[in-house]
């Protein structure tokens, strides 16, 4: 607590005898009488006060002692002591056992006067001081103070004159303070009140969120009184603990406020969380980023992966470096913690990436929160207030209506309606997870007395249970041992947890349950650290120290650390980044100056060549110059070779551009194709040709050697040697019918040629040509019904196949009837598949040649066997070429003996009269007989 003091500067005092004056600044209204102060020793501030004063007569030393009331815990004595020649006030005051007051002593010197008395002219009023002494009882509600006051007047026998630029009096009533926890009061008549004030300790209230309540010094910065902090966390899936203790879990996914004031009194300030949904089943959600707004600042705490203690820090969207401290503004590391800490407010914000906490003075925020922390006022029964001041029946609910504007979410709006909450129970039961019951065991049970532990228990089991396979419960572990340090007790928890919960420290920092909150430095080894909290996290190993709080490198001896974060000692000397530096003690440090380099010059001549600077292994910041050779900046181009010669290149020595010419590959060259020796060479298909090993002297390519493809001659029988249009040798085609007749007996007929078995003439080959395929076919003569005794003796005889039998009849001709037969249809080459049922008329019809005398002539009556009713027929034809066609024949019904006419046979006739015998006679066997194709 500052003591508001009048300043002083210099004065300009002359004295003469029986005078004194005194030139100096005007005292404001209010201020104390000149005097010489010494302050109490205790834990405020120090203050150092000289003037100048009046100098009141006394003849004998007095001394006057004053006690305060014994049943008081505190006992103060005042002690005026007027000698000779220059009198001294004492007061000593010795605070109870509870007191933060340690023992203070106070004295009051007064300026040396003559003994004899002088007369004095004195401008402005002298008080008279008094000493008081007050004790008194303070609540954890008010202070009241029952004082007990002696009062010592001294009254002045000399006169004193004071003069200066400026005299100030000091009003009836002005009251001012001298030192700490000490008042003077003007009462009247030159009279001074002196108070001490005296403190008792306050009861210890009970906090509702069950943490310790912390001690606050009073406004006038001598009493102190008991305050419960305003203190909220989160943490997993999220479960929130509100300033005054209430716990509850919300699962919304958007961003929301944490804490605002309801009555603003700080510019722009709050704090937010932007939450999002970490299980694929968009069941719950997890902390992604801890938003804390002051004035000008928007400060980001973010997780760089998530469900991890990687955390990245912005301010105003840029990224910043830790230590920051900027416009009111400090954020550091602690532990595995980031911390935003503003002074002025006395508050601080931590984040690690699965908890937050956020820490704020009741004497500033008390009954001035709103927000899904709730109201900090130690009384649970508002915290789930609504922005419009309501209550809501639960936190879920309310937690709902805190949702702010963020451009990155736009399916969240403000003000709609809000969704329902999932329960924060398990819909089936499930077995919780070991690591839970480590709160409710010995690991915790240091802590149970100081943090309740059974509602991070159940935000544990919580977790375990619908998010099994995110090791989420590691947070709640994390934030109830982070509480309980926060209430002095340390908890090493992490070690129990098989690995599950284990934290990995980077190389050359060791992992430490209780670490301090602020890990000593190079640079604050001489402060006073006065905070005996801690945290866990990755600090120096024993013996070690960190350089800086913004350089991350532990180092044994306090020298120096550069760019390179490598710790080097005082005087010693390296280079890094080409600069030769040492490290000095004192304020710079490292003082560099650049490389220098003892190098030879190199000149490069020669069409190719250039310079190339090259890292020199013995010193990498002197690079070596060299020539080296690109061929790219050769004139002289390959030439283009032509087939079978490539291009030859070689480099003299001492140049760098090469020199061409073109060389035989050793290859045959035919048809813009190059062919290796000894490989096949196609000329055309009427030879075999190959590339040999010889080289023709004219061209330089390898000669290529061919014969002439060996062909065949003898063809089978039926076969002929016939050439073939772009082939080399002709080809055996078939031109004649081979047919195996029985008794491996061969035949070989041409196309239409036709011949009966040599041992049985009722079988008929043939050679039929249909569309240059050959077909040979098999038919057997079927004869018709003969009865050798109804034939006249000596008539029988062989019909003209060679294999029927007739006869001229007896008594009656054969009659004109159908006759029925199976054969195969062949029609364009396309037979029928099986045989089908062909009919004919046959029979003897009269038919005779008489002479006729009348006419002299010969009379004619021909008569022939002929169809008298017919249907069509159709059946299937298999062609060839593998298609079928429908074909239609015709069936004879029905026969009779029909009239025709008679004429002689013409001359042409006779002419060829076997010429159409032989063909009579083919076409009645294909009548007659059943074509098949064997």
């Amino acid at each position: 607590t500052r003591i508001p003091i009048p300043s002083t500067e210099p004065h300009t005092t002359t004295t003469s005898p029986g005078t004194t004056t005194t030139s100096g600044p005007s005292s404001p209204t209010g201020t104390p009488p000149p005097i010489s102060t010494t302050p109490f020793t205790g834990t405020g501030s120090t203050t150092k006060t000289t003037t100048s004063g009046p100098t009141p007569s006394v003849s004998t030393p007095h001394t006057t002692t004053v006690e305060t009331e014994k049943s008081t815990p505190m006992t103060t004595s005042a002690t005026i002591t007027t000698p000779t020649t220059s009198p001294v006030v004492t007061t000593t005051t010795t605070p109870g056992p509870s007191s933060p007051e340690s023992t203070a002593s106070s004295t009051v010197s007064l300026p040396s006067v003559p003994t004899s008395p002088v007369s004095t002219t004195t401008s402005g009023t002298t008080p008279t001081e008094t000493f008081t002494t007050t004790s008194g009882t303070t609540s954890s509600s008010s202070i009241t103070i029952n004082a007990t006051t002696t009062s010592t007047t001294f009254s002045p026998s000399s006169t004193t004159t004071t003069s200066g630029p400026t005299s100030t009096s000091t009003a009836q009533g002005d009251s001012w303070w001298l030192c700490n926890c000490t008042k003077a009061i003007c009462i009247e008549d030159n009279i001074v009140q002196v108070i001490p004030v005296i403190c008792n300790p306050p009861p210890k209230p009970t906090c509702t969120n069950g943490l310790s309540p912390v001690p606050v010094i009073d406004e006038d910065g001598c009493c102190w009184h008991w305050e419960c902090d305003c203190y909220c966390t989160g943490w997993g899936d999220p479960h929130y603990m509100t300033f005054d203790g209430l716990y509850y879990s919300y699962q919304g996914n958007c961003t929301y406020v944490l804490v605002e004031e309801i009555n603003k009194k700080v510019d722009n300030f709050g704090v937010y969380i932007d939450n999002y949904h970490c299980d694929v089943r968009d069941v719950v959600s997890c902390p992604r980023t801890l938003i804390v707004r002051h004035e000008t600042q928007e400060v980001r705490l973010t997780t760089a992966q998530p469900n991890t203690l990687q955390v990245e820090v912005t301010v105003n969207n840029q990224l910043v470096a830790l230590p920051y401290k900027k416009f009111g503004v400090s954020i550091y590391e602690s532990g595995i913690n980031r911390v935003v800490e503003i002074p002025e407010l006395k508050m601080n914000v931590t984040y690690n990436g699965l908890s937050f906490s956020i820490r704020m003075p009741y004497s500033l925020f008390g009954n001035n929160t709103q927000g899904q922390c709730g109201t900090c006022n130690n009384n649970t029964a508002d915290d789930c207030m609504l922005p419009n001041g309501n209550i809501a029946e639960n936190c879920e609910t309310m937690a709902d209506h805190w949702q702010v504007v963020d451009p990155s979410k736009p399916q969240c709006s403000p003000g709609l309606a809000p969704t329902g909450s999932p329960s924060t129970t398990p819909t089936q039961p499930c077995k919780e997870s070991s690591i839970c019951e480590l709160i409710l065991g010995s690991v915790f049970k240091p802590c149970h007395d100081f943090v309740q532990p059974e509602k991070y228990y159940a935000a544990c089991v919580f977790d375990s249970c619908v998010l099994p396979n995110l090791d989420l419960e590691c947070s709640s572990l994390q934030i109830y041992a982070a509480t309980c340090a926060d209430q002095g007790v340390c908890i090493d928890w992490r070690k129990h947890t098989n690995g599950v919960c284990s934290h990995t420290c980077p190389p050359g920092k060791e992992y430490r349950a209780c670490g301090p909150i602020k890990e000593m430095t190079c640079k604050s080894r001489g402060q006073n650290e006065t905070s005996t909290k801690q945290v866990e996290g990755c600090f120096c190993p024993n013996g070690t120290m960190l350089y800086d709080s913004g350089v991350d490198v532990c180092v044994k001896t306090c020298g120096c650390v550069g760019v390179d974060m490598i710790p080097r000692e005082f005087g010693e000397e390296f280079t890094v980044d080409c600069q030769d530096c040492i490290c000095l003690e004192g304020e710079h440090g490292i003082v560099c100056k650049p490389h220098e380099c003892e190098q030879k010059k190199v000149t490069c001549d020669g069409e190719g060549f250039y310079e190339v600077k090259e890292v020199n292994p013995e010193d990498s910041c002197c690079p070596l110059f060299t020539c080296k050779c690109n061929t790219s900046l050769c004139t002289a181009k390959a030439p283009k070779c032509s087939l079978g010669f490539e291009v030859h290149s070689y480099i003299p020595s001492g140049q760098c551009c090469p020199v061409y010419q073109c060389v035989p590959k050793g290859v045959c060259v035919h048809e813009n194709a190059e062919f290796l020796p000894n490989s096949s060479v196609f000329v055309d298909k009427c030879q075999n040709c190959i590339c040999t090993n010889d080289v023709n002297i004219n061209t330089q390519l390898n000669i290529i050697s061919c014969q002439r493809v060996p062909c065949n001659t003898h063809c089978e029988p039926g076969y002929e040697l016939k050439p073939v249009k772009g082939e080399c040798c002709g080809k055996c085609v078939q031109t004649k019918c081979i047919i195996h007749a029985a008794n491996n007996y061969e035949l070989i007929l041409s196309p239409g040629e036709f011949k009966n078995d040599p041992h049985n003439n009722c079988t008929i080959y043939s050679c039929v040509d249909v569309h240059n395929q050959l077909i040979a076919s098999t038919s057997e003569i079927t004869c018709p019904a003969f009865n050798e005794e109804s034939c006249k003796p000596g008539t029988i005889s062989y019909l003209p196949n060679g294999c029927c039998k007739t006869c001229a009849p007896l008594d009656s001709r054969t009659p004109c009837s159908v006759r029925r037969r199976k054969d195969f249809i062949v029609y364009n080459g396309c037979r029928s598949v099986d045989r089908v049922d062909l009919t004919e008329c046959e029979g003897t019809c009269g038919t005779f040649s008489l002479y006729s005398a009348e006419a002299n002539s010969m009379d004619h009556s021909c008569s022939c066997c002929r169809e008298t009713s017919t249907t069509e027929k159709h059946v299937v034809l298999k062609c060839p070429g593998g298609h079928s066609m429908s074909h239609k024949y015709i069936y004879v019904e029905s026969c009779s003996c029909q009239d025709t006419e008679c004429s002689p046979p013409q001359s042409s006739e006779q002419q060829n009269n076997e010429e159409n015998d032989k063909a009579s006679t083919l076409n009645r066997i294909k009548r007659a007989i059943s074509l098949t194709s064997k």
